[in-house]
């Protein structure tokens, strides 16, 4: 069976590292062989990153094309479709990794999670590793958004030492919502209960951001949530780097996502090994 193949392989390379004298070391190559595995699996489904795009394509060839024509506030000089693209894209990593705790409730059911507890593997390594793993499905979304921007002429820029800086903020962005939703399969147990609560969270976080729209039309109430939510920073941060050319807060945004991810990641870890109770 595929899945049992990808859990062998895994366990295969896992044994000489744990040889290894440096547990630092040892860590960063589970992190990887994990990571390697879970692309793996994106390889025998590829039109999933596809189907994930619909979404986001819609809000940008639809709603920002319409509300263009809408001047409700300040968008900085900027037509409204480029103000939202930071936001539609920041909603597609946010969507693609929050969803990613699927897969553990699924690797459970199978019988292939015990085998991923049963190795040694530190287990935040597995956790980092599957969340790395997410972050790298979210830039393929991500550089379909990018190629859709290019083809519909959104102004973005497109400086490679920008780009790189938002990849590296969409990766942490994919991370902290990766691990946040394997709290979740590590809570809720069932896909049905998942699917549910997923749904739940990501609408009122995507809403209650400046994605859409900025913080200072907001009453004050839905000020205080946004300040706190995550979301909220990466948008600033994909705003500053795509439509402003400029990282003026980036110390804020980087610092409140890393800080995001070491919490989740903590919580993750410790949850982890209680999944398959």
């Amino acid at each position: 069976m595929e899945s049992d193949r990808f859990a062998t392989s895994a366990a295969a390379s896992v044994e000489p590292a744990a040889k290894s004298g440096s547990t630092v070391l040892q860590a960063l190559t589970d992190m990887l062989v994990i990571i390697e595995m879970e692309l793996r699996k994106l390889r025998h489904e590829p039109t999933e990153l596809f189907t994930r795009a619909v979404q986001p394509v819609l809000w940008l060839l639809i709603f920002g094309q319409a509300f263009s024509k809408v001047r409700a506030f300040d968008t900085g000089g900027v037509t409204y479709q480029t103000y939202m693209t930071p936001g539609i894209l920041s909603q597609s990593v946010m969507f693609t990794a929050i969803f990613f705790g699927l897969s553990t409730i699924w690797e459970r059911d199978m019988g292939i999670l015990q085998k991923f507890l049963a190795m040694p593997i530190p287990r935040v390594a597995l956790v980092l590793g599957k969340a790395m793993a997410a972050g790298v499905r979210a830039l393929s979304q991500v550089t379909i958004i990018f190629l859709l921007a290019a083809i519909t002429g959104i102004p973005l820029h497109w400086h490679p030492a920008l780009l790189l800086a938002a990849a590296g903020v969409v990766i942490l962005g994919a991370v902290f919502f990766a691990t946040l939703s394997m709290i979740i399969a590590a809570i809720v147990k069932t896909r049905e209960r998942f699917m549910g609560i997923g749904q739940l969270i990501t609408m009122p976080l995507f809403f209650a951001s400046n994605a859409l729209y900025p913080i200072s039309i907001m009453p004050d109430w839905l000020r205080v949530v946004a300040s706190v939510n995550p979301l909220s920073y990466m948008v600033d941060f994909l705003r500053g780097a795509l439509v402003a050319g400029q990282l003026t807060n980036w110390q804020a945004d980087v610092g409140v996502l890393l800080v995001a991810c070491i919490l989740a990641t903590a919580v993750g870890t410790y949850l982890y090994p209680r999944v398959i109770a």
